[in-house]
């Protein structure tokens, strides 16, 4: 259904993002990858069956975002899929959050996605079509019970920037989504954890297991088809149960 689109997925290096460049690529769409690791986006499209370009990008810098979204429609073409997949940090509490941590964590999550989000509208706008999703982390919902505040206030702004970019764009044929998605195998959320924390975060989850990344893209890619046309401003929980509304 995605077949001569073209999408951008941010982050892409992260196993949930990776998932969500697949399933795009399964639907035939061309993606770029966008990360700040260029070694790791180099060695990842080498396996990659499909039309990609891997672009690497520190998101949190606007100009950098506004030259790499110029190569990419260079090589392939208008934009019509933006997913802002950056991954979350380790925990960290108020108590131990400088100004540094705290800008660091904000302009990773929230600056990039405005970024980005900025870039590919006004083309989209013209066009009449586009897809926005935004990956939030449920820290957004969950005031950071598991994450700290610095995460919590950023995806707290990414859930407000979703639902005002697609009160902005709705007219122009444009959805902005999000997806709110709990702990995912292999990610940075996950990884560090000892055997202990593992077994109290999984105690913590209702369903009794990790999110696979495949469940959180497939979540994606039904948002980003044209399918979910008449759904915008949603945020779509992909917890095992953790956050029920």
């Amino acid at each position: 259904m995605l077949a001569g689109k073209t999408a951008v997925v941010t982050g892409a290096t992260g196993p949930a993002a990776l998932a969500v460049v697949r399933a795009l690529l399964e639907e035939r769409a061309q993606v770029a990858l966008v990360d700040v690791d260029a070694m790791r986006l180099d060695s990842l499209v080498r396996f990659l069956r499909g039309t990609t370009c891997a672009v690497p990008c520190d998101s949190t810098d606007a100009e950098a975002v506004r030259e790499a979204h110029q190569k990419i429609e260079k090589v392939l073409g208008p934009v019509d899929i933006l997913v802002n997949g950056a991954e979350a940090p380790p925990a960290s509490r108020i108590d131990t959050t400088d100004a540094a941590e705290w800008r660091r964590v904000t302009a990773a999550h929230l600056d990039g996605a405005y970024y980005w989000s900025r870039a590919v509208i006004p083309g989209m706008r013209k066009r009449n079509d586009g897809r926005i999703v935004n990956v939030l982390s449920l820290a957004a919902k969950s005031a950071g019970a598991e994450s700290g505040a610095a995460l919590a206030a950023a995806h707290g702004g990414l859930a407000s920037l979703t639902f005002a970019l697609a009160r902005e764009t709705a007219a122009q044929g444009i959805t902005v989504n999000a997806v709110a998605v709990g702990a995912v195998e292999g990610s940075r959320a996950i990884e560090p954890l000892n055997e202990a924390q593992r077994r109290q975060l999984l105690a913590s989850i209702p369903v009794g297991r990790f999110c696979k990344p495949e469940e959180f893209a497939y979540a994606v890619r039904f948002l980003v088809s044209p399918l979910a046309g008449f759904i915008t401003g949603e945020i779509l929980d992909v917890n095992g149960g953790v956050q029920m509304d």
